[in-house]
């Protein structure tokens, strides 16, 4: 990028050359993390304007410090623009990434050591969903719930008997790694049933939510938090939404109580992601997502791979690398070395440890918003079960390798 060679490189040689080789690395590789994406250059701009230089603690119109008119219209603006997206009474777009804004929304509504239900993490949950490693996990008395061990699916009916037992104040909803749809319907009902609070995380779905190709927790749920760089394909960060009756509690639970200032110029880059998610564009993006995720999911399976619950109805997909006798994380080298970036990622059940791993984690939006379309996924599902099933043959890796260089040339990463 023209401008970090004109202003970083006098001024750091050594971060902008870090930084060129990272742009190189994001050209040259299939970037398949379930988490990633690419912002537009019109995102990206936004992120690096003078807003970064504002501090703006409290709200629009009732700030701290003065000087802030601007940075007012321009956090309305992405307020506004989220409630209309996702049809919500209240919205809060503050939080810094989505675990501040999944530890605001507890802030608000619970108090430590209370009961709380969440998805385990070896299932595909969250880390902030309970994990004991996890502020989470220290602070509230986290009751897990997972997936049927011969569907890998979310057991309902056994959520319904776990919560009627540990009868939480609040359930969570939502995972990082599970490509199933989750019936928000369902989860209030149970949530009704013991007298329980219902938060979604749809950090991983907000855009296929946004294009209603997944069904919208914000009529069933009392809060919903998300990012804004998964599927929305925005800067990195978070936001909540409520209902009206739980707007100040919530506003206060993001500032003072787990936030100082909020980064204006991440907001500003919010409110231009949600533009865009407002266009007829970005709904057809998130349906080139989720067709792109069909075929490839499709495409390893002819090629002799397991999916966790035998595929996906949404962006992402756990594969089961335990028949090519891998784990995951020999997997993420193996693709690695042929330019493919994957994450590795516990499956349910796994019996390896999380640093390992049987599994590993793709998805498809980064490379939907480089271009790749139906063929293309074919051909990355070729070159996916080439690598894995020939780990030891540098014959076969170069051919997987040749394949991803040919789609990169393809698709030149912001006309590079």
């Amino acid at each position: 990028m023209d401008y970090i060679e004109k202003y970083v490189g006098p001024v750091d040689p050594e971060v902008a050359a870090a930084i060129a080789k990272e742009e190189f690395r994001q050209s040259q590789k299939l970037e398949l993390i379930a988490s990633e994406n690419f912002v537009s250059r019109a995102v990206m701009a936004a992120q690096g304007c003078v807003m970064t230089n504002k501090y703006a603690e409290g709200l629009p119109g009732a700030r701290y410090y003065g000087g802030c008119e601007h940075v007012d219209v321009v956090e309305d603006i992405a307020r506004e623009r989220v409630k209309k997206i996702f049809h919500a009474e209240h919205a809060n777009v503050q939080p810094h990434s989505g675990a501040q804004a999944n530890t605001a929304v507890y802030f608000a509504a619970v108090k430590p050591g209370d009961t709380i239900m969440g998805m385990n993490l070896n299932h595909g949950g969250h880390l902030t969903h309970g994990s004991k490693v996890n502020l989470s996990g220290k602070y509230f008395n986290f009751v897990d719930y997972g997936v049927n061990p011969e569907t890998e699916t979310i057991d309902y009916d056994q959520l319904r008997e776990t919560a009627l037992q540990a009868k939480p104040k609040m359930i969570v909803a939502g995972a990082s790694a599970y490509p199933r749809t989750l019936d928000f319907k369902r989860f209030r009902e149970i949530a009704d049933e013991v007298g329980a609070l219902l938060f979604v995380d749809m950090a991983h779905i907000a855009g296929l939510v946004a294009a209603e190709l997944h069904p919208s927790p914000v009529p069933y749920a009392d809060f919903v938090a998300s990012t804004t760089h998964k599927t929305l394909r925005g800067p990195r960060g978070g936001f909540i939404l409520c209902r009206s009756d739980w707007a100040q509690k919530v506003d206060k639970a993001v500032f003072p109580g787990i936030q100082g200032g909020p980064l204006m110029h991440v907001i500003a880059a919010k409110a231009v992601c949600f533009k865009e998610a407002l266009s007829e564009e970005f709904n057809a993006y998130q349906q080139n997502i989720v067709n792109n995720a069909a075929i490839l999911a499709k495409g390893l399976v002819e090629n002799g791979l397991r999916l966790v619950s035998g595929g996906t109805d949404n962006h992402l997909m756990l594969v089961d690398v335990r028949p090519k006798d891998l784990t995951g994380k020999n997997a993420e080298a193996i693709l690695e070395s042929v330019n493919i970036t994957v994450n590795k990622n516990a499956i349910p059940f796994d019996p390896e440890k999380p640093t390992v791993t049987s599994g590993i984690r793709v998805g498809t939006p980064a490379v939907t918003s480089r271009g790749l379309k139906g063929d293309d996924m074919k051909a990355m599902a070729q070159a996916i079960a080439i690598a894995l099933s020939n780990p030891d043959s540098p014959d076969k890796l170069a051919e997987a390798r040749a394949i991803v260089g040919q789609l990169c040339a393809k698709y030149p990463l912001y006309g590079i």
